[in-house]
């Protein structure tokens, strides 16, 4: 090469780092983006579940209202996180169930889901969820057995159906010894048949006798028959139901016949604030309540469990909803605001919202919210299921001035009222 290229190419190298050093420094990894997490469920507005179903979107749709607002979930790197919905009609259709989850896990991209109300429907949607790989929260959904299909994705709000109806049991043994004899009626459903089933089993282990154990259809309207059973045998409680429009129908029959039992608990339709259209016929009766506004955790009881803590007070959410939804919260809507802090801890716990990583932080859960203490199972026969949460017991029962409202009578040490025994 000669003298003269080489020059060149010497000069050229030259320019070269010149024009690097003067350069301006490249532009810093910008922060601070938001990002939509989109959250996919079906949502019974048409059916026999809409009811339980509605309130429980309300809460739902209020947590993600209150996150966004408060700014979203900002994570390490910058990324902001904001919440959007996705959601259908399920018609209370298990069939339209399973369609309508794989179009948000394909057509619609959900991020993470959330059940639909009812254990019979959530069943349906668990499938599709591990079988594209979503994580689901199950709110509205206490079956067990959904939680023992070897299910890795799908985490359960409430507490079991086996561990629903216990509460009554113990309640009625609190306050008469002597009553032995409990008629089950119940709903042939997922959900319902479950807990009787467990209930049952717990009764007898206790020293009761089960005098009737029958199920009903779930569009019985005509509780007649039943309730001839029920007379003919001649129990000291009545145990039971299904879901809000089977259980009132249930508990305004037995009004009407004066049945003389002394203690009636039924599922799902006492804790619904609109039971006390009833009137005369809510009198008394009893009925397992995953939340109520009177219960009281605290960020205070959390740090004594050595449990984390996160959002607002059972106060504040009741008054927040209220006003927003101009009714008062039942437990549903609870369940529906609770399955939103359950997401929002894990994504915080893993700062990502990377399936793996948001899994992990979900079965690490040991978490303290309004709705109360929550943790999951996560051995290979059960994962997802709930062992946190316990249940409560309701009774409606007359004030002074003669006005109807629902008390918290289990347990004691929670209790806004003695119970009301015998109602009759």
């Amino acid at each position: 090469m000669s003298r003269k290229v080489m020059f060149v190419l010497g000069m050229l190298v030259i320019v070269a780092l010149m024009l690097t050093a003067c350069a301006p420094a490249p532009a810093a990894k910008t922060s601070g983006a938001e990002k939509t997490v989109t959250i996919g469920f079906t949502a019974s507005q048409t059916g026999k579940y809409n009811v339980e179903s509605s309130r429980q979107t309300n809460g739902l749709k209020m947590w993600v209202d209150d996150v966004n607002n408060a700014g979203g979930i900002k994570l390490s790197d910058g990324t902001v996180l904001k919440f959007a919905t996705k959601f259908y009609d399920d018609e209370s259709n298990k069939d339209r169930v399973q369609e309508l989850y794989t179009r948000l896990a394909t057509e619609d991209n959900a991020n993470f889901l959330i059940s639909p109300y009812s254990s019979g429907l959530t069943a349906a949607a668990a499938v599709i969820a591990e079988q594209y790989g979503k994580i689901m929260i199950t709110t509205g959904a206490a079956s067990d057995a959904t939680y023992k299909q070897g299910y890795t994705l799908v985490y359960q709000a409430y507490t079991p159906a086996s561990r629903y109806l216990t509460s009554s049991v113990d309640l009625l043994g609190s306050l008469d010894a002597s009553a032995k004899k409990i008629a089950f009626v119940y709903e042939n459903s997922k959900f319902s048949t479950s807990v009787v089933e467990a209930a049952k089993a717990y009764a007898e282990a206790q020293g009761y006798d089960v005098v009737l154990f029958e199920g009903y259809d779930p569009d019985t309207s005509d509780f007649n028959p039943f309730i001839n059973k029920i007379q003919a045998a001649s129990p000291d409680a009545i145990m039971g139901g299904g879901h809000f429009q089977d259980g009132s129908t249930f508990a305004r029959q037995i009004n009407e016949k004066n049945l003389p039992v002394k203690f009636i608990s039924l599922l799902v339709a006492p804790p619904e604030p609109t039971f006390s259209e009833l009137g005369d016929a809510a009198v008394g009766v009893a009925g397992p309540s995953q939340w109520e506004a009177a219960a009281k955790y605290s960020p205070e009881a959390a740090k004594a469990a050595g449990m984390d803590w996160l959002g607002l007070s059972s106060t504040e959410f009741a008054q927040k909803y209220e006003k927003a939804y101009g009714e008062a919260p039942s437990y549903h809507a609870a369940g529906g605001y609770a399955a939103g802090l359950l997401l929002q801890n894990a994504i915080q716990k893993a700062d990502s919202i990377e399936t793996a990583k948001v899994k992990a932080a979900l079965d690490a859960t040991n978490l303290m919210i309004f709705f109360g203490p929550l943790k999951f199972d996560t051995s290979a026969d059960a994962h997802g299921l709930q062992v946190g949460h316990s249940m409560i017991v309701v009774q409606w029962q007359r004030d002074s001035s003669g006005k109807l409202v629902k008390q918290v009578v289990w347990p004691t040490s929670g209790a806004t009222a003695d119970p009301l025994y015998p109602i009759h």
